[in-house]
């Protein structure tokens, strides 16, 4: 049995929290939101942020930081991206020295531009490598707490640190595999959600599934250029973090960026939508760190231009279109590779 720290309560956390208790471990949740603490303490069921999934009676929830993470041998960050920063240094005192952390956080941070990893360098920076790794892959959280079947990838820099967190995680029905691209895998799991947003956008305007294939290849190919752009390991991409996770956020209707897209399609604003959920759909600010970062290395990301320019600059959704289908043409792995 494993002491298990999540630190976020929304449906990912939550999902995570109920995976954990069912390999056996010891899960405590912190929760910023009082009212998700009392239903978890409760009801056993995150009514906020997943409804319907009743959860093991093993686990706990506090608004307190220290009393979550005391002791906890395994602390898994799943904050979204703009709040990394505050809760990870507001937690820092709190982390046990020999502790493994897991982020499985996925965004770009927002101004400085820096990747999870990064961020936690800057607040956390007694956890080097050896204790550190991301999570990422083709995940729904409500699957995922129902006990689905579905694959994962956990990344670090430092072999052990990703096989003890494979150890800490892997079960027949969530299987854990292990990486050395950190980068990659932080960078597919962030740029996949602004992508999920245009497909969202081709998906209700009738495109039609060619335009859709089009669409996730070359945004997978976005994706590819700033990793690589940024010291990853092009064939991540390939692997759960990239491609899997695309296909899955891109196609599936529990994914919330693919749904903030259907909306824009449907003419409503993306602010006002967003007001109205609970739930974040990171791509909407994502966007915005990745098209800066792309522009920061001179990587051609035509997509998320267009999408950052429709969410942030109020270009209408039919220029932008036209935008992309009028582009001159080029080779295939145009900023890949030979020509």
């Amino acid at each position: 049995m494993i002491r298990m720290a999540v630190i976020g309560g929304g449906a990912w956390g939550t999902a995570l929290a109920t995976h954990g208790a069912r390999l056996g471990h010891e899960v405590r949740i912190w929760a910023f939101e009082p009212d998700v603490v009392a239903d978890i303490m409760e009801h056993h069921e995150n009514r906020t942020f997943l409804p319907g999934v009743a959860l093991p009676a093993s686990v706990t929830a506090s608004c307190s930081l220290e009393e979550v993470l005391g002791g906890a041998e395994v602390v898994i960050f799943v904050a979204p991206s703009s709040h990394l920063r505050r809760v990870s240094a507001e937690a820092a005192a709190h982390v046990d020295p020999g502790a493994l952390v897991i982020v499985a956080t996925k965004g770009i941070e927002e101004g400085s531009l820096l990747l999870m990893s990064e961020v936690l360098a800057e607040t956390l920076p007694a956890v080097g490598w050896d204790r550190l790794a991301f999570l990422s892959g083709p995940n729904f959280a409500k699957e995922v707490a129902r006990g689905l079947p579905t694959d994962s990838v956990v990344a670090s820099k430092d072999r052990g640190a990703a096989e003890r967190a494979q150890r800490a995680l892997h079960h027949p029905r969530f299987r854990v595999y292990t990486s050395l691209d950190p980068v990659g895998v932080e960078v597919g799991g962030a740029i996949k959600n602004v992508l999920a947003i245009a497909t969202g956008t081709c998906d209700a305007l009738g495109m039609g599934l060619n335009a859709r294939a089009a669409l996730m290849t070359r945004g997978l190919s976005e994706m590819a250029r700033l990793g690589v752009a940024l010291g990853a390991d092009p064939l991540t991409f390939i692997g759960m973090a990239g491609v899997g996770d695309l296909i899955l956020t891109c196609t599936g209707d529990l994914s919330r960026n693919r749904a903030l897209g259907q909306k824009i399609a449907e003419g409503v604003n993306a602010r006002e939508y967003l007001r109205t959920q609970r739930s974040v759909a990171e791509g909407f600010t994502t966007c915005v760190a990745a098209r800066a970062l792309a522009r920061r290395h001179g990587v051609d990301m035509p997509i998320t231009e267009e999408v950052h320019a429709v969410l942030h600059e109020d270009r209408p959704l039919a220029e932008a279109l036209q935008n992309l289908l009028t582009r001159s043409s080029k080779a295939e792995l145009h900023g890949l590779g030979p020509p």
